[in-house]
């Protein structure tokens, strides 16, 4: 066997057992009893299942309106809690560049010029022993602490790991935000329609009032008759101040979402589409599987979290263990500059220095509990999380579910409550029924208009929710 080979085979040896010798645990998923892969979806009703989770479309997509997607676009491009995580990310990234670097050697330049004078009276001095004297040094240092416990090396992993904590949680961030704005913008939508429809109860109203006051005017009926349709009219009328302090509400509320500035917030209104129509039939995926939820960004820091928490009991294990640090230097020392970077001016210097713990009162032996004990706190937090991801995903769905029932009831009650007050008021002018049968007609068909609208936004944010629920249907850039 030649010298080349015992080399590498020597070289592949140390590598092996330098990478065995890291200590503390190694990281394992906590043990959880997840549900069956359908469970999830038991609940999901024929008329919501059979879809595929979003994947890389956007899920806000499926409801087809631009006015929405210029929204969300707005609020992700400009919403200040991300500049806030992206500057946590970039932290973070430097906080494990840092922590790679302390894995190689640290190598650095250092040059000086030095004057002293020795005292003429001293014991050192002589006759021949100069009193002034002049040292010049240029040097190239190195220094290596040899990782031999895996201390760096845990200490990487949890830095590793905490960045990518700082990023799922970004992306948790990110998935809120859509949400949110969607959210914002379905209100502001449901505003806007229930004021139109209070409107064109007004219009009614006032309609029903102009000829009840001719009819008054010429006799026909009585000031009883009368001055209920002007008291309906008022009562109309009366529904549009709380609305309309509501829609200015929404507007600046949504405006903060959006980032935009205080001046903004109070000019410029949120743009969104002029009608409020029937959403889409959205449906939820039928397949949910345990895979899917933990996926959740969510659920990724807090493993991620854990992971860091485990390394760092390695990290605080190994100062148990002796440290052994290298160093040295290259270069020249000369009293004048002209010779010093001659031959005779070289320098070198080699060392090997090995420091083990004896006696800290137990410091490290509470350091290594400390970091044992954040890590039990991290499991749990990951345990809760993931109990939480499953109860928020089968909360969604049946909201989401029980949402689009409510709705088409109140589709329906709408379409029979305008032919009752047509009816009523055909009613009337025969003869057959009252004007409180008409009034009474008006005032059901304007509420259920209302519940149905607000019926269509309670279904819109159900979806919104759903999504954010499950972490699917949304790719971060």
């Amino acid at each position: 066997m030649n010298s080349a080979l015992k080399k590498t085979i020597l070289a592949a040896t140390l590598s092996t057992l330098l990478a065995a010798c890291a200590v503390g645990p190694d990281y394992q998923r906590p043990a959880m009893e997840l549900p069956a892969a359908d469970s999830a979806a038991a609940v999901a009703t024929p008329a919501t299942a059979g879809v595929a989770a979003a994947g890389a479309q956007n899920w806000w997509a499926r409801f087809n309106d631009p006015l929405l997607d210029a929204t969300i676009a707005e609020a992700l491009k400009n919403n200040q809690d991300l500049v806030v995580a992206a500057a946590r990310v970039a932290e973070a990234q430097a906080q494990l560049g840092l922590a790679v670097s302390d894995q190689v050697p640290a190598v650095y330049a250092a040059a000086s010029r030095e004057r002293n004078r020795n005292s003429g009276e001293s014991s050192r001095s002589g006759p021949d022993q100069p009193l002034q004297s002049t040292t010049n040094r240029v040097t190239l240092n190195v220094s290596y602490e040899i990782d031999f416990w895996g201390k760096y090396r845990r200490a990487s992993e949890a830095a590793r790991a905490e960045l990518l904590a700082v990023q799922a949680n970004r992306d948790a961030l990110l998935l809120s935000l859509t949400s949110q704005a969607a959210q914002g913008y379905f209100n502001l939508l449901a505003v806007d329609a229930k004021l139109a429809a209070t409107r064109q109860a007004i219009v009614r109203a006032e309609e029903g009032f102009g000829l009840q006051k001719k009819r008054f005017e010429a006799g026909v009926i009585s000031e009883f008759d009368f001055q209920q349709r002007a008291a309906e009219v008022d009562a109309a009328r009366a529904l549009l101040p709380p609305l309309q302090n509501q829609l200015g509400q929404q507007e600046r509320a949504l405006g903060v979402l959006l980032g935009r500035s205080p001046r903004a917030i109070l000019q410029d209104v949120p743009s969104r589409s002029p009608a409020f129509q029937p959403a889409a039939n959205i449906s939820v995926p039928a397949d949910l599987s345990s895979a899917v939820l933990l996926r959740r960004p969510d659920i990724v820091a807090a493993e991620q979290n854990l992971v860091a928490a485990n390394a760092r009991i390695g990290v605080a294990r190994a100062a148990f263990f002796p440290s052994i640090t290298l160093t040295g230097l290259l270069g020249s020392e000369s009293s004048s500059l002209s010779d010093l970077f001659s031959g005779p001016a070289r320098i070198w210097n080699f060392a090997g220095n090995l420091t083990q713990p004896l006696w800290g009162a137990g410091r490290i032996t509470r350091q290594v509990e400390a970091a044992e004990a954040r890590n039990e706190q991290f499991v749990a937090q990951y345990k809760s999380a993931v109990a939480n991801a499953f109860r928020e995903a089968q909360d969604a769905i049946q909201a989401q579910a029980a949402a689009r029932q409510v709705y088409d009831i109140e589709q329906r009650r709408v379409t029979a409550l305008a032919r009752s007050w047509e009816l009523a008021k055909l009613r009337y002018n025969n003869g057959i029924a009252s004007q409180l049968d008409v009034i009474d007609a008006e005032r059901n068909l304007l509420l259920a208009e209302l519940n149905r609208i607000e019926a269509e936004r309670g279904f819109r944010v159900a979806v919104a929710d759903f999504y954010k629920a499950l972490g699917v249907g949304f790719e971060p850039k």
